[in-house]
């Protein structure tokens, strides 16, 4: 099983499998008990979403590593996969823009 940094970048490589784009990695460890990193990733439609969350789940399952929980996948705007130390917010450019995580946990 892996962990850290490398689930990190394998999270970072599936996303890219199928075109998710300008992904960042927050490490939010001194920030909150919730998690270790976020890591947030925009895509170009609903549909891609919730495919990025879909291919996501299943190339985790590949190496062992379960899924905790996937919200939003019914509206697609938003899909956050979380793994418990790890979450995925995958979101539509506009709504990334309008709530700006990264501002409000990088700071």
């Amino acid at each position: 099983m892996i962990s850290g940094t490398k689930l990190n970048q394998f999270i970072i490589n599936s996303l890219e499998d199928i075109k998710a784009f300008d992904i960042t990695v927050i490490d939010v460890r001194k920030k909150t008990s919730i998690a270790d990193y976020m890591i947030i990733a925009s895509a170009n439609s609903n549909r891609q979403t919730k495919a990025l969350a879909r291919h996501l789940k299943d190339t985790l399952k590949e190496i062992g590593k379960s899924v905790a929980n996937i919200e939003g996948e019914v509206d697609g705007e938003w899909v956050l996969v979380d793994l418990n130390e790890v979450l995925v917010h995958i979101m539509l450019p506009t709504t990334r823009a309008y709530f700006n995580l990264e501002e409000l946990w990088q700071s």
